[in-house]
């Protein structure tokens, strides 16, 4: 692949994570960061098999050690790319249950992948995204962040789970301020639905509507259009919802 260029998706899996990186993938060789390798394995397979470029490298985004082991590896594998654009995709733990039953670890675990995961991210991508604005990208560099519907309504036995996600909401409008005046797009998005991924497939939403379930690549579809935005007309946020989902 010619492109100077390179994307990176952190939190890649069979759903989301896949799409964005195949999408992404069609432009850009791509850099896969998840914890467990069998997430990213079959994806750079994938990807590789079309004609691609795709890297795989393991990473807890929690731990800054792992962030900063991985992209160290990441100048070694592409010395002379530099990075259009940036996805945050890690879920975090799904913890649904009564408050007073949630525990100090529980919240932990959501800060630890959600706000210092995205913390941990953005400081070591942010320094390439601003480069990058200087060498004519056929873009702006762009961090993207993937919300939840609790990033906006902290449902009751969501606690942990939304005041994660409440911060990463929080921390990235302001990246936005920060960084939008240097050229550099980042964009939070609310994924306000249940996504079709193999783990949903027998999961009944919307009453089982056709397209009652958020479908991965039109969500990637989303990303890329965030990223090919001019920077005339930016989205810091944006909201992505089946037609048939009550909100």
């Amino acid at each position: 692949m010619a492109s100077k260029f390179y994307a990176i998706i952190a939190g890649v899996g069979a759903g989301t994570g896949r799409s964005v990186a195949l999408r992404f993938a069609q432009s850009y060789p791509v850099v896969l960061l998840a914890r467990n390798p069998s997430n990213y394995t079959d994806i750079v397979t994938e990807i590789k098999s079309s004609g691609g470029h795709a890297i795989g490298i393991s990473a807890d985004t929690s731990d800054l050690a792992s962030v900063s082991a991985a992209f160290e590896k990441i100048k070694k594998e592409l010395p002379e790319k530099n990075l259009a654009a940036a996805i945050y995709n890690v879920g975090g733990t799904f913890t649904v249950k009564p408050f007073l039953e949630q525990s100090t670890s529980d919240l932990s675990s959501s800060l630890g992948s959600n706000a210092h995961g995205l913390f941990n991210f953005a400081q070591a991508t942010l320094p390439s995204l601003l480069a990058s604005v200087q060498q004519s990208p056929p873009h702006p560099p762009t961090l993207i962040i993937t919300g939840a519907t609790a990033s906006i309504r902290g449902s009751a036995r969501f606690s942990s789970f939304a005041a994660g996600k409440f911060a990463v909401r929080g921390l990235g409008q302001s990246l936005a301020r920060e960084f939008g005046p240097q050229g550099v797009h980042v964009a939070h998005v609310i994924v306000d639905g249940v996504i079709d991924i193999p783990r949903t497939r027998g999961y009944t939403a919307n009453d089982g509507k056709e397209d009652g379930k958020i479908s991965p690549e039109a969500i990637a579809d989303s990303y890329w259009h965030l990223h090919t935005q001019h920077r005339s007309s930016f989205t810091q946020e944006l909201d992505l919802r089946p037609y048939v989902e009550k909100f």
